[in-house]
């Protein structure tokens, strides 16, 4: 199966976590919890049938993604970049190309661990995983 854009392909995989995962009322993170934990990280959102898709978030605003852990190169544009910043006790960013370049935000609340659990300002949600 061929996606013309990689924001289809990044909608499906989001649909399907989404699918996958229960939601969670957990406390959300405010906007220091916010910042303190994906500045200079990487974030691994679980994907569907295994595997993770890392996010780097730079201390400096910008993020940057890739899609080659999970072996996404066949269907799409692998890597991308953009901006994040963190409006109220939101997590928002925008890419260059994935999604259209359209901008999201995200509600943000841990879990066990380092299992992080988001929900888009669409309504999808998921499960992450903080890494360092």
């Amino acid at each position: 199966m061929q996606f013309r854009t990689a924001g289809a392909f990044l909608a499906l995989i989001a649909g399907l976590a989404a699918a996958a995962t229960p939601a969670q009322a957990r406390p959300q993170l405010n906007e220091q919890e916010i910042r303190k934990t994906v500045a200079g990280k990487r974030i691994y959102l679980k994907v569907p049938l295994g595997g993770e898709f890392p996010l780097h978030y730079r201390t400096d605003g910008q993020v940057n993604g890739s899609g080659d852990a999970v072996g996404l190169g066949r269907f799409m544009q692998p890597k991308d970049q953009g901006r994040w910043w963190v409006r109220g006790n939101r997590l928002c960013q925008k890419w260059e190309s994935w999604y259209d370049g359209k901008q999201f935000c995200f509600t943000l609340s841990k879990g066990e661990g380092d299992t992080l659990y988001w929900q888009r300002d669409d309504g999808m949600s998921g499960r992450a995983r903080i890494g360092r």
